[in-house]
């Protein structure tokens, strides 16, 4: 069936301003653009859009789809602003757990407390003597009481494992708070989900995310849940019917020579992705890896995930099976060890390397940048929850090419962008505001590092053709132009025109996924 799209505003967002009047859809690609005139002849169906605003389909570039719908199924601790807000919260959620019932917090950030408090095991066990585990909003670390340390076998005696730390007190026991690779010895005796429970997680974020506007993600999942054939199972699942949304799958590197032997894919609503590393760790938790020590803390540098020679190994895996890498790096001198390991075993042909979050450069390493096919997947909402506490971790000297979105664009580098969720908020419209304005919504100031703020155009399209560009598909998605998937955000006004935080207030009014409307806010006709 041949769709026609007109009545209203049409970005093609290939050049900034650039629209077109109408635009035919034949199935699941757009056939041609031009005038209703010429077109109107073509279709079988038209559907007036009555003035809204229709973009290239949204997409997340760096996400965790089925954590995301956990988030949303579980308690989420993000929002809170005092420890005594989270203590009194934690009653609340433990209240009626068995025994050997686990409770599940998701999202803590000590840094919107005022008294900076992280919780010791003493303080968790006084709430609940049933095993909890508390995941700090990074990702990076975990809080666990005593219970889930015994179930754990984490002593006063244990080692900490590589890539990882358990932080302890003056008497050399273990406080509960595990960093990086420690936080994977409590994470490994929670009881296995079911495939069912992966697949209402999918669900419930799937759902989401298109009410959003977002007509897909490159996510990870294949490393969090035991084998991945039972994430992967949820994804058929959910995407393997009526559901349409395209889901890129970063492949965890445990996962991933068994995953390019034996998974099977459902392309192009489910399509194989690069190899997922971890270079370093976070700011917030002081393990994102720095060439020098933290400004607040001068003990520590950070946490390398892999030692050099390791991180090299697992680039040439990729690399033996034509594949590219997307490696985790926050630090400078992390993002030295992922260049150092690219250099080394140079992108195939026909792909690109990802490098995920790169907070913290250096002039050097933005100029090795320039010289490789990379995409850089950005966080624009790092900013607004990250300032200005990360100035106590950085300090004043190391802020020029630090969340340099700008730098990184002008420079001439691939750059998508993302919310990391369930770390930010996964609504794109707060991350164009967040790169577009660097404050948060409710803040009057000029923003942080205001000149590295983007145009509205350059946010946009970290969000449409920059995730295109990412995955080597920027010859049929991210614009709206001939021989192009049809993938359509469409909003009830022009993102373009009014003031920022009219940015905030655009309602999604249809997200168009393959020619097919998957999303539509109640009282929409088409």
């Amino acid at each position: 069936m041949k769709v026609l799209w007109y009545g209203g505003q049409i970005y093609t967002m290939a050049a900034e301003g650039e629209t077109v009047e109408a635009v035919l859809v034949c199935d699941d690609r757009i056939e041609k653009t031009g005038t209703v005139a010429e077109l109107m002849a073509l279709c079988d169906k038209s559907i007036d859009l009555q003035g809204r605003t229709m973009y290239p389909g949204f997409v997340d570039s760096h996400l965790h789809m089925i954590q995301h719908g956990e988030k949303l199924m579980r308690s989420d601790l993000s929002k809170i602003l005092s420890s005594e807000e989270m203590k009194q919260q934690l009653i609340v959620s433990t209240e009626g757990l068995q025994k050997d019932d686990w409770f599940i917090g998701e999202g803590w950030n000590e840094n919107n407390f005022a008294d900076r408090k992280i919780f010791h095991r003493n303080e968790l066990d006084a709430i609940s003597l049933s095993p909890m585990m508390l995941k700090r909003v990074c990702r990076h670390a975990i809080l666990a009481n005593s219970r889930a340390l015994e179930l754990a076998g984490i002593t006063k005696d244990t080692k900490d494992p590589e890539g990882g730390l358990i932080v302890r007190d003056s008497d050399g026991e273990p406080t509960g708070y595990l960093l990086d690779a420690a936080q994977e010895l409590v994470a490994n005796v929670v009881p296995e989900v079911s495939v069912d429970y992966l697949t209402k997680a999918l669900q419930t974020s799937v759902d989401d995310l298109l009410a959003l506007g977002l007509t897909g993600g490159h996510t990870e999942d294949m490393g969090y849940y035991g084998h991945y054939s039972r994430p992967l199972q949820a994804f058929h699942h959910v995407l393997g019917g009526k559901t349409k949304f395209r889901a890129h799958l970063l492949r965890a590197h445990a996962a991933f020579e068994e995953m390019m032997e034996h998974a099977e894919y459902m392309e192009p609503f489910i399509d194989p992705g690069p190899m997922k590393l971890f270079a370093d760790g976070s700011i917030g938790g002081r393990t994102a890896l720095l060439s020098r020590p933290y400004t607040d803390d001068p003990s520590t540098s950070g946490v390398a995930i892999h030692s050099d020679d390791e991180l090299k190994r697992l680039v040439s895996v990729a690399r033996k099976h034509g594949e590219a890498v997307a490696i985790h790096v926050i630090g400078d001198f992390a993002l030295e060890k992922a260049l150092d390991a690219i250099e080394a075993h140079p992108t195939p042909e026909g792909k690109r390397d990802r490098l995920i979050h790169v907070m913290v450069l250096r002039e050097d390493l933005l100029e090795r940048l320039k010289r490789l096919d990379v995409a850089l997947d950005l966080q624009p909402s790092f900013v607004t929850s990250d300032f200005p506490w990360v100035v106590e971790r950085l300090g004043e000297d190391r802020l020029a090419l630090s969340y340099a979105w700008k730098t990184l664009l002008d420079a001439g580098i691939i750059c998508a962008g993302g919310s990391d969720a369930p770390i930010e908020d996964v609504d794109p419209r707060l991350g164009i505001f967040a790169a577009v304005a660097r404050r948060n919504p409710d803040e009057s100031h000029e923003g942080y590092l205001p000149e590295q703020k983007l145009s509205r155009f350059e946010a946009i399209r970290l969000y449409t053709f920059g995730c295109a560009e990412a995955i080597c598909m920027e010859h049929r998605r991210g614009l709206i132009r001939d021989g192009f998937d049809a993938d359509f955000t469409i909003f009830d006004r022009d993102l373009f025109e009014g003031p920022e935080e009219q940015l905030l207030e655009a309602e999604v009014a249809m997200t168009v996924v393959a020619g097919e409307v998957m999303y539509e806010k109640n009282g929409v006709e088409v």
